[in-house]
């Protein structure tokens, strides 16, 4: 077994939005909150179809970061499969049933200008 990689912001939320995207994550943003907050350095949002991929996403997600940089995230939500959140310290993930994401928007709480993208 090697030894964990060295997690910095940038190859957490570069890990991140790969096992998303090998998870088939759809609709993945991911916003920088550099200067916008002390939760995190970035905040990823994604969908996944049904609670079952929400939460399968989930747990490869968590299971990947921890194989690869012995990172324990904390995570909340996976119960129930409709938004779960995992935080890993520098990036905060959120990956939502679309219907949920819809209801939420955060997008819009975070990206000011995305509102009127739309």
């Amino acid at each position: 077994m090697s030894a964990p990689k060295t997690a910095t912001s940038e190859s957490l939320l570069a890990a991140v939005l790969k096992s998303l995207d090998d998870d088939k994550g759809e609709d993945i943003v991911q916003i920088n909150l550099r200067g916008k907050s002390e939760i995190g350095d970035y905040m990823v949002i994604a969908s996944g179809r049904s609670t079952r991929q929400v939460t399968a996403m989930a747990e490869k997600l968590t299971d990947r970061l921890k194989q690869d940089f012995g990172v324990i995230c904390k995570v909340e939500g996976k119960e129930a499969g409709d938004w779960v959140l995992i935080d890993t310290g520098d990036v905060i993930v959120h990956i939502f049933r679309p219907e949920v994401r819809e209801f939420y928007q955060l997008e819009k709480m975070w990206q000011p200008g995305a509102a009127a993208a739309s």
